[in-house]
């Protein structure tokens, strides 16, 4: 293969097929993926949950992860919200002509160690090169099918007056990580994005503690235009202690300085978790036995005092409503 992306590896023939065996089959290989037919056969006898997500990251490479870990990633994590155990990605490539085919390896290896990890097989994809500047290097698009083993299954219009609001970590700290990146900002202590597969930790949870009401991870617009969209699902009012949130040092430091408000930067490796008050200390039991959710805590209660608000309790004592992110506070974060 030539050492960078032809516009030849997107036409469907001999220079396609060698990109596809020589690259995708070698890092995301399995023994339906390397039937290559137009379709998979997918084995599946349950109900199931089905997500889809385009990711247009800038930077690709970012601390603690990159795009092509991030794709798997992210629709691992929406398939795995709704209470279902992740089966099966599909993943889309759109890429530059010129993007050197090492870097293309780089990304397409990372996507094959999260999916391992995850315990997900890539069983179809598709490769279109387009001209050089009609695209910025590469665009990922993944398509996740799970089996719901959990009835009821979680779901955002689930929440109750009496839930107790659980987040899994700290928050804020992939928006961070993307931005000081793209930026070229360095702080004393680096910032890391938190990008992880939570499907294991989610599926341990549920055997646990059947009855959680809400799962979600708060991506794109951070903690609060999450819990703002749960709170209108489900007409309730999600009533925060800010004090209770949790964020990094560096990262309250970081946003302080750029004037950004970490509870709306994007998080790739929490969850928000909305489970019936007396479940609430079983649950961070067992989320902080597993370390990726170790810094697990309770940060809020739904009520029914303001439907469909987030009212936030400030330190000295007083409230004000934590309002959904009106546009876009950090672009391609994802």
């Amino acid at each position: 293969m030539s050492d960078k992306i032809l516009l030849d590896y997107g036409s469907g023939g001999r220079a396609s097929h060698r990109l596809v065996a020589d690259l995708f089959l070698k890092h995301l290989g399995n023994p339906e993926l390397n039937r290559l037919n137009d379709a998979a056969r997918l084995e599946l006898k349950s109900p199931l949950a089905m997500s889809t997500d385009t990711f247009t990251v800038d930077p690709i490479f970012f601390p603690g992860g990159d795009i092509g870990g991030l794709a798997v990633h992210g629709t691992v994590n929406d398939v795995s919200m709704l209470g279902a155990i992740p089966r099966y990605l599909t993943c889309g490539f759109i890429l530059e002509e010129g993007l050197e085919v090492t870097v293309l390896e780089r990304v397409v290896a990372s996507m094959g160690e999260a999916a391992r990890e995850a315990q997900v097989l890539v069983v179809a994809g598709d490769t279109k090169v387009v001209p050089k500047d009609a695209v910025d290097k590469i665009f990922i698009n993944t398509t996740g099918i799970g089996e719901i083993f959990v009835e009821p299954a979680p779901s955002g219009e689930r929440a109750r007056p009496g839930d107790a609001i659980l987040v899994t970590g700290s928050v804020g700290d992939h928006g961070l990580a993307i931005l000081s990146t793209r930026q070229g900002l360095a702080f004393d202590t680096p910032v890391v994005s938190d990008a992880a597969s939570l499907n294991h930790s989610i599926a341990r949870l549920l055997q646990a503690v059947p009855d959680v009401h809400v799962l979600r991870d708060p991506t794109r617009g951070g903690l609060a235009t999450t819990i703002n969209e749960i709170a209108l699902s489900s007409n309730v009012c999600c009533e925060l202690e800010e004090t209770a949130i949790p964020v990094r040092p560096e990262v309250r430091g970081g946003c302080s300085f750029l004037g950004l408000d970490p509870l709306y930067l994007a998080n790739e490796g929490k969850f928000l978790c909305f489970l019936p008050e007396a479940l609430a200390e079983k649950a961070l039991d067992v989320l902080r036995a597993d370390p990726l959710c170790a810094g697990a805590v309770r940060i809020g209660t739904v009520t029914d005092a303001h439907p469909g608000k987030v009212v936030l309790k400030t330190p000295l004592g007083g409230t004000r409503l934590l309002n959904m992110l009106e546009g876009e506070q950090l672009p391609r974060i994802c």
